[in-house]
């Protein structure tokens, strides 16, 4: 009986911020967006160069990545996870995917929020 491979895959939360590119298929007149995702990785560099890379493949123009860390490392912290998020991130992590799970345009004049 073969032993099943433990996979050391994790998932991150990511805030990553876009400029605009043509065919981003950003909303008319917005600056840019921001994007929270979530991502598998074996540790945190990886997840980011691979959310970058998959963006990029999507013709979008990635300026910034934030990290927020793990299912574990932010509950350590005390964020309030919904059922809807660790579902996501249940996905991510069973998928090996990067997920977007929201995307906030940016409009002329208006102040991005960093968490």
């Amino acid at each position: 009986m073969e032993k099943k491979k433990i996979s050391r895959q994790q998932v991150y939360t990511l805030l990553v911020q876009i400029g605009r590119k043509d065919g981003d298929g950003l909303p008319d007149g917005a600056t840019g967006a921001a994007l929270m995702i979530y991502a598998s990785g074996v540790d945190e560099a990886e997840a980011v160069r691979e959310t970058v890379a998959i963006l990029k493949q999507a013709d979008t123009a990635p300026l910034d990545v934030t990290g927020y860390g793990t299912l574990k490392e932010r509950e350590e912290e005390g964020h309030d996870i919904g059922e809807e998020e660790r579902a996501l991130m249940q996905r991510a992590l069973e998928e090996n995917a990067v997920i977007v799970a929201q995307m906030t345009p940016f409009f002329e004049g208006d102040t991005p929020t960093v968490h």
